[in-house]
């Protein structure tokens, strides 16, 4: 069947109805957009400038450390100036080599004065050792006398054991020996020159034959003590006239 005019018209008003209608619902989804919109650009307004403070922040305390480092550098130099650190260094330096040089010439010292010391005490204890020597020997020179006497006369006598007076000649010669080796020195007097430090004239006899102040006789034997005199030859010298 054909449409008729009446059909025609409902058709139209139907079409007008549902286009009112779509055109009503995509007005309303653009206005309930808008606020969405408006908040959306709202939150990037707060995130923008919420970024802006922080990066200002940022950037203040940057530069705050910055400053406080220049500071710092700047206080360092001025404290810790090159020439007064030099010239700080020279006289430590200074001061410490006269410190040295002071305990050198101290040790110099102190090591002379303890060399000195030992040399003295050194040759204290010798010489006290050579007294003490002297001393003892001196005592045996009587009985050294006494050995020699006694020898003499063994020698001269035609009674006598040959053999003992053998015996009393090693035994003496024996001591001389021991008695040399400590430092007893006989002093020569035999066609010698008196000499008043060595010898000590107990007769002096008048006379032509012979030199003036020769010796003619010992009467006693003399000694030396390591060159030092122990006791004094006693014998007879000859007075020219």
């Amino acid at each position: 069947m054909a449409p008729t005019k009446n059909d025609w018209g409902v058709g139209l008003r139907e079409r007008a109805w549902v286009d009112a209608g779509h055109r009503l619902r995509y007005l309303n989804s653009e206005a309930a957009r808008i606020p969405l919109i408006h908040a959306s650009s709202s939150n990037l307004d707060s995130m923008s400038g919420g970024f802006s403070l922080a990066m200002n922040s940022e950037e203040t305390v940057v530069s705050n450390t910055a400053a406080n480092k220049e500071g710092a550098v700047t206080d360092t130099v001025e404290t810790t100036n090159p020439a007064e650190q030099v010239e700080s260094l020279t006289a430590e330096r200074d001061q410490l080599a006269r410190e040295k040089a002071e305990l050198q010439d101290l040790l110099q010292r102190r090591q002379a004065e303890f060399d000195n010391y030992r040399k003295r005490t050194d040759r204290e204890r010798s010489e006290f050792a050579d007294f003490v020597t002297m001393e003892t020997i001196g005592k045996l020179l009587g009985v050294l006398d006494d050995f020699e006497r006694a020898l003499k006369a063994a020698q001269k006598s035609d009674t006598a054991d040959k053999e003992i007076i053998r015996g009393f000649e090693l035994i003496y010669q024996r001591l001389t020996e021991i008695l040399q080796k400590m430092g007893l020195e006989p002093i020569d007097t035999v066609e010698q020159q008196f000499d008043p430090h060595l010898h000590h004239a107990v007769e002096r006899v008048e006379t032509e034959e012979e030199e003036d102040h020769k010796i003619l006789e010992e009467f006693q034997r003399g000694y030396r003590f390591k060159g030092r005199l122990l006791r004094p030859a006693m014998v007879k010298v000859a007075i020219r006239k």
